[in-house]
C-alpha cells in the first residue's frame, strides 16, 4: 500500500483527474479501483470526483509498477541540476515568470531539442532557487502558459503554482490579456492604420494557413488583425499590430495577404535577399502584455492593470528604423 499526501499544487482537483497525473495506470483499472475501494481517501471510500483538499491522504492498494511516476524526481533533480539556466527576465513574482524568448529557441521539448527548451531552463532556475521541489510535487511541474513559435521572439508567461498556471490558462481563454507584437514589413502600407477582417483557413500537410477576404471555405475561422504604422524605412515599414483573434500565423498570412510579408518569412514571402542580408527567422516579436481581467476576482488580480513590455531597442531587427 503507497500513500500519497495531497499538496497545496494539488488540492481542487478532482480525485481520478490527478491520479491520472501522478500514476501509471490504465484509465479503466483506475475507475473500478476507485470503485472496489482500492483507492480510498482520508481512509474512506471516495468518488471519480471527489475534491481533494491539501492535506488529504489517498491510500493506493497496488502493484507497486503503477506508481513509477512518483518515484521519478530523484531523475528529474538531477537532470535540472546539469542544466544552467539562461532565461531574460522581464518580471517575476512568487506566482508568475514573465521572459523574453528570443528567436530560435523551443518553448517545449520537440524533435530538435530535448533539454535546451524555455521550459526546461525555467524549471531547473526554480529548482536551483528552491522553489521548486520535483519530490514534494504529485501533479505539477512549472509550465508555461502561451506558447510563441521557435523563429518568433517575445513575451513568454511561466506559472510557478498550479494556482497561477489555471488562472493565467484562463484569462487567456477569455481573451483577458492583450497582446501587441513589433513587425518589419516589406512595402509600406498605403493605410497608416487599419484593422483587418478576414477568414483563415490551415493545411495540416504543409503547416500553413491560407487568407479570404470572403467567400471562405468550410472549416475556415473568422481572423481580425489590427496595424499600426510606427516607423518607416526605405522601401520597409514597422508596424506594431494587435491580435483581436488569435489563429495559426495569423499575423504573417494576413500582412503577406495585403502584399506586405514580414522580413524573412520564407513561408508566406520571398525572402532570399532577407537571408542574404542576415535574417534568420522571419522579423516579428510579442513586445508588450497588458492584464486587462475581468469578472470576479482572482489570486493574480494585483496584475490588472498592469502593462509588461520589451524595449524596441533589444529587439534585433528595429535598428534598421531607429537610430540608437
Amino acid at each position: 500500500m503507497r500513500e500519497i499526501k495531497i499538496g497545496k499544487n494539488d488540492s481542487g482537483q478532482r480525485l481520478d483527474k490527478f491520479l491520472t497525473k501522478a500514476l501509471d495506470l490504465p484509465i479503466g483499472l483506475l475507475y473500478k479501483s476507485i470503485r472496489t475501494k482500492k483507492i480510498k481517501v482520508n481512509r474512506k471510500r471516495a468518488e471519480n470526483n471527489t475534491v481533494l483538499l491539501e492535506g488529504d491522504v489517498i491510500q493506493c492498494f497496488l502493484a507497486e509498477e503503477f506508481f513509477a511516476k512518483l518515484d521519478e524526481s530523484e531523475g528529474v533533480c538531477l537532470s535540472l541540476d546539469r542544466i544552467q539556466p539562461k532565461l531574460d527576465i522581464v518580471y517575476e513574482d512568487e506566482n508568475i515568470l514573465l521572459l523574453n524568448k528570443r528567436p530560435g529557441v523551443s518553448v517545449h521539448e520537440d524533435e530538435d531539442s530535448k533539454v535546451n527548451t524555455l521550459i526546461a531552463h525555467v524549471q531547473a532556475y526554480l529548482y536551483q532557487k528552491g522553489e521548486y521541489k520535483p519530490e514534494d510535487e504529485q501533479s505539477f511541474a512549472p509550465a508555461l502558459c502561451n506558447r510563441i513559435d521557435r523563429n518568433t521572439g517575445g513575451i513568454v508567461i511561466a506559472a510557478k503554482t498550479a494556482e497561477a498556471l489555471r488562472v493565467m490558462n484562463e484569462k487567456i481563454r477569455l481573451r483577458e490579456i492583450d497582446k501587441l507584437y513589433l513587425a518589419a514589413v516589406h512595402g509600406i502600407p498605403e493605410k497608416k492604420e487599419a484593422t483587418l477582417t478576414g477568414y483563415l483557413i490551415k493545411d495540416e500537410k504543409l503547416n500553413k494557413v491560407r487568407v479570404y477576404d470572403k467567400n471562405p471555405p468550410r472549416g475556415a475561422k473568422n481572423i481580425i488583425t489590427k496595424y499600426r504604422v510606427i516607423a518607416t524605412k526605405g522601401s520597409d515599414a514597422l508596424v506594431e499590430v494587435e491580435l483581436l483573434t488569435g489563429r495559426t500565423h495569423q499575423i504573417r498570412a494576413h500582412m503577406a495577404h495585403i502584399g506586405h510579408p514580414l522580413v524573412g518569412d520564407g513561408k508566406y514571402g520571398v525572402n532570399k535577399s532577407d537571408r542574404a542580408s542576415g535574417y534568420k527567422f522571419q522579423a516579428l516579436y510579442s513586445y508588450k502584455l497588458r492584464f486587462s481581467f475581468k469578472g470576479e476576482k482572482t489570486a493574480l488580480e494585483y496584475l490588472n492593470g498592469k502593462e509588461f513590455s520589451i524595449p524596441k531597442s533589444d529587439i534585433y531587427f528595429t535598428s534598421e528604423f531607429f537610430d540608437r
